[in-house]
């Protein structure tokens, strides 16, 4: 077979291999737009007696509603998108080339797990692409969409990526999969038993769980434009949100958000802290809004989403904007207390670290620890905003009445609560002593952030 042949031969077979990932891949993609890498890449497995077109992946540069983005998609068509040690480096490669231009990364995964005919040899290449991964984490923004089931050491990606997306009913992400557990357990697990969406929700790796990939394409969009510029023109710099003065809820506080703007990320995992990129008068931001009647009381799952969310922005530069409705660590038998404050602690080491505006609004309660990690003006919040009607204290006034007028055993424990509430949480006492900048009227909200927002922008 001649050269021209053999060429055309391999093109047919990589073709009809990648037909499926390829249709996906231009699902995501502008028309047109798509630039492969490393096309011809083709090996035999010995152990499978296979061969490995493309070696298994497409990569790529594309751009998406104009913005550049490198493509790393895995073929399930081609060895069960088993990873092999070739297929590590072509993904190493198409990675060095975003970091030379500092251009986002998006994974499209679907995987078995690794080639296990090539033994140790996978390995070095896992550990060549994971390390490169890692050295892009908190540089250029990586998307990991789970389409299929993903099991192996590959699954330590979305560990390392900003966002993950979940296509509902379909996506799986395990290091291990069920036939391994099963054989080990003893017991039938499923799929969605051992990394399905819902399965994870107790693991912060499902930043999205969406329906098909046009809702991803939709994400990325808005995320990028978010980030690809801190601050745009805007012309409801200083609208007032009336409905905060009447009922000063999540619906009612993510109005201060330019319309249309906001993002929630991890909106399934630990709904009581709830995170946000969004635009406050022009601004991108990292915004966190507490979302309890009665105050949200810490765990180590939704202080670990924190965590993970203001390490995001402290990477990326971004302001942080933290509304407060916190009573410290919750207090029963079940939590664990230790976990809490480790997690607390590194919490405080990545705020600390972070560079852009910090601002802080007490629009429920600021109690105890609460106060001292989200709104204490010696954790060097730039701005502190309180509620009129808002609480802040040492303790929780059933708490803090039940210590503090222990004498009183015959009165009633609600009256003395109110009267402890009364005389200790008024923010009025936190603003005497130079801790609050200002008490607002909670419909001037927005104009109070975008007024600091504008003069702490660097």
């Amino acid at each position: 077979m001649d050269k021209i042949s053999l060429l055309q031969a391999r093109k047919q077979k990589i073709t009809e291999a990648g037909k499926q990932i390829r249709k996906d891949i231009f699902t995501l993609i502008d028309e047109e737009s798509f630039v492969e890498l490393s096309a011809f890449s083709f090996s035999k497995n010995d152990f499978y007696g296979e061969e490995a077109e493309g070696e298994g992946v497409v990569t790529g540069f594309a751009t998406v509603e104009g913005f550049p983005f490198y493509i790393v998609a895995q073929n399930a068509a081609v060895l069960s998108g088993g990873v092999s040690k070739a297929n590590c480096e072509k993904i190493a490669k198409c990675l060095n080339q975003a970091e030379k231009t500092s251009t986002p990364v998006i994974y499209y995964a679907s995987t078995s797990g690794v080639q296990i005919g090539e033994g140790i040899n996978v390995l070095e290449g896992l550990a060549t692409l994971i390390l490169k991964a890692s050295q892009l984490k908190g540089t250029i923004p990586q998307y990991l969409i789970l389409n299929g089931e993903v099991y192996g050491q590959i699954s330590v990606l979305a560990g390392l990526c900003d966002f993950t997306f979940f296509i509902d009913k379909k996506s799986v992400l395990a290091a291990n999969s069920p036939l391994v557990i099963s054989a080990k357990s003893g017991m039938n697990i499923s799929a969605a038993e051992v990394g399905g969406a819902n399965g994870l929700k107790n693991a912060n790796l499902a930043s999205f769980t969406v329906n098909n990939l046009n809702e991803v394409k939709d994400k990325i969009v808005k995320i990028t434009e978010l980030m690809s510029s801190a601050v745009i023109d805007c012309d409801d710099l200083n609208s007032a949100v009336a409905e905060l003065d009447k009922n000063a809820d999540v619906e009612n506080l993510m109005k201060v958000f330019d319309e249309d703007s906001s993002v929630e990320i991890g909106a399934a995992y630990s709904g009581e802290v709830r995170c946000f990129l969004a635009r406050v008068g022009g601004i991108a931001v990292a915004a966190v809004i507490f979302d309890g009647k009665d105050g949200v009381e810490l765990t180590a799952l939704n202080v670990r989403k924190l965590k993970d969310f203001a390490e995001f922005a402290c990477c990326y530069g971004l302001p942080y904007i933290t509304f407060v409705n916190t009573l410290g660590i919750k207090a029963d038998v079940a939590t664990n207390d230790s976990l809490v404050i480790k997690e607390l602690g590194e919490y405080v080491s990545i705020l600390d670290c972070i560079d852009a505006a910090k601002i802080s609004v007490v629009y429920g309660k600021a109690i105890g620890l609460g106060y001292t990690v989200f709104a204490a003006k010696s954790m060097n919040y730039d701005c502190v905003y309180a509620f009129a009607n808002s609480k802040i204290a040492l303790f929780d006034s059933k708490q803090g009445a039940e210590i503090e007028f222990a004498e009183y055993k015959a009165v009633d424990k609600e009256k003395l609560a109110t009267r402890y509430a009364e005389e200790n949480s008024d923010p009025v006492n936190a603003a005497k002593g130079g801790y609050i900048d200002n008490i607002i009227q909670p419909a001037f909200t927005k104009q109070y952030l975008v007024a600091s927002l504008q003069m702490l922008l660097k």
